[in-house]
């Protein structure tokens, strides 16, 4: 009979969420139902098989640090990344960023040069590491979290899409204007997840060597900042420090 679950207390438990580490308390209010969905368990299992058997960027610590760095009450600007960099020490968890010492990628090299350009007296630091952005409410996330070595786009399709969306969407219902920033066709795509009439969406092709000469000129840095000063918000400081520090 179909009571008889009851009749026996026999509830079943809710799954329990699988919170990361030191992740803000508002991230995890808006993101528990995804952290307790069985697509983010599946995942959770596919990512410790993968590391047994492959190496896996970034280290598992790293994975969740875009989200740490930028509590969701202080999200300002989003640059949605698409997969981290496949090279050893690169990815730590911030789309585009690297780790202090670590070369700079081509893409991060001409999104400086863009910088240099369009902000006036931005100087090219030495490090592309990008954690003093984040610390001023740029949250910086690729659409998949993680990558085995040398195989691009390797952990697409395993889940990570669905919670990034999410993370999208909780941003997107944020009050106050957020500057969503869109390189490339494939974070383009994710502007259908952004309704806020508060928002203000920066699309253009993506910083990547292969689609620089239009990526050049878009000035998206001093727009980004104009968006926010016409909402009352301070601007962005864009300039890095010379010598990053972790």
């Amino acid at each position: 009979m179909s009571d008889q679950a009851d009749l026996f207390g026999l509830h079943p438990e809710a799954p329990k969420p699988l919170f990361p580490a030191d992740l803000p308390a508002d991230w995890k209010e808006a993101l528990a139902a995804e952290f307790a969905a069985p697509y983010f368990y599946e995942l959770r299992d596919f990512l410790v098989q993968e590391r047994r058997e492959h190496t896996i960027y970034p280290p598992a610590p790293d994975v969740f640090n875009a989200l740490r760095y930028t509590p969701l009450s202080e999200v300002k600007v989003m640059i949605l990344g698409q997969d981290p960099y496949h090279g050893p020490g690169q990815a730590h968890g911030l789309s585009f960023s690297v780790r202090p010492g670590v070369r700079i990628p081509p893409s991060l090299r001409n999104i400086f040069k863009e910088l240099q350009s369009d902000i006036p007296g931005f100087t090219p630091p030495r490090d592309g590491y990008l954690r003093p952005w984040a610390q001023q409410g740029v949250l910086m996330i690729n659409a998949v979290l993680t990558v085995r070595a040398g195989q691009a786009n390797s952990h697409q399709g395993k889940g990570w899409e669905q919670m990034t969306d999410a993370v999208i969407r909780a941003v997107n219902a944020r009050p106050g204007r957020v500057v969503f920033v869109l390189w490339g066709a494939y974070a383009r795509k994710k502007a259908r997840l952004i309704t806020g009439p508060q928002h203000v969406i920066i699309e253009s092709a993506h910083p990547s060597p292969l689609s620089e000469a239009k990526f050049f000129g878009t000035r998206p840095f001093s727009r980004v900042n104009a968006a926010l000063e016409e909402a009352g918000a301070s601007p962005i400081d864009w300039q890095l420090p010379m010598q990053a520090e972790e």
